[in-house]
């Protein structure tokens, strides 16, 4: 691979983690303003405690199942090769 390619392919990805970052931090305001709203203005070290809890229990629910499709759009690839 050369040099230029190897340059091109990182900065693609650091561009990608740029927008993942910027979509992580949108949802993170929205996700906060739902719980000001729900359980009011609290910024008590309990609520962000429990904020967090949610929010990580909600991320590693999505991690698995977004693994889980790409494991099988991988898998119907690979049975639609063979």
């Amino acid at each position: 691979m050369s040099f230029k390619t190897e340059v091109i392919e990182k900065i693609a990805a650091l561009i990608t983690a740029a927008f993942g970052l910027v979509a992580a931090l949108a949802w993170n305001g929205a996700i906060q303003e739902l719980f000001k709203l729900l359980f009011g203005d609290q910024s008590t070290l309990v609520a962000m405690f429990v904020y967090a809890v949610v929010v990580t229990i909600i991320a590693v629910i999505a991690v698995i199942l977004i693994g889980r499709a790409a494991a099988k759009a991988k898998g119907e690839e690979e049975a639609a090769a063979r």
